[in-house]
């Protein structure tokens, strides 16, 4: 008989290892090698790696919230939303709801337009302001996912 989720869980992981990870590499490798680069080719070279890698961070952030509301249907979680001591999954759905937003509704709507005009402009400050953001998403990731190891591990924080 299938361990449902056991699939679930390995499929959540699988898909945030790949979305966190294609994060932190865009952040600490990708943005600051285009640093280097003729400040107006920056905005460029981010679209084209960018288009990539959003393609493939679309599906690994659909699985892990396809999976991640199962996990949390097939073990009763709903309530632990609100439980200060699992503050983890509240931090999990906030952080995917924030991709989410990003990778389906701001990027396709209007995020890269507005970007594009900004870079045309200062594509400096562009680049710095996509690093920082970067940055930012980057660091609340790390918090979260170290908080829900440890927490999946018994440590109550």
């Amino acid at each position: 008989m299938t361990d449902w989720p056991a699939l679930a869980r390995a499929l959540h992981v699988a898909a945030v290892v790949h979305w966190i990870g294609g994060l932190m590499f865009v952040t600490s490798v990708v943005l600051p090698s285009l640093g280097n680069l003729a400040p107006k080719q920056r905005a460029a070279g981010f679209a084209e790696i960018e288009r990539r890698f959003a393609r493939q961070a679309r599906i690994s952030v659909a699985i892990a919230g396809a999976t991640g509301f199962y996990l949390l249907h097939a073990f009763g979680l709903w309530s632990a939303l609100a439980d200060p001591h699992m503050w983890r999954l509240a931090a999990m759905l906030a952080l995917w709801i924030v991709f989410a937003i990003m990778l389906f509704v701001a990027e396709p709507l209007f995020l890269h337009d507005l970007f594009d005009r900004y870079a045309a402009t200062d594509p400096v400050a562009a680049h710095a302001l996509l690093l920082r953001m970067h940055r930012m998403l980057t660091i609340i990731a790390i918090i979260v996912i170290i908080g829900t190891v440890a927490g999946a591990h018994g440590l109550d924080f």
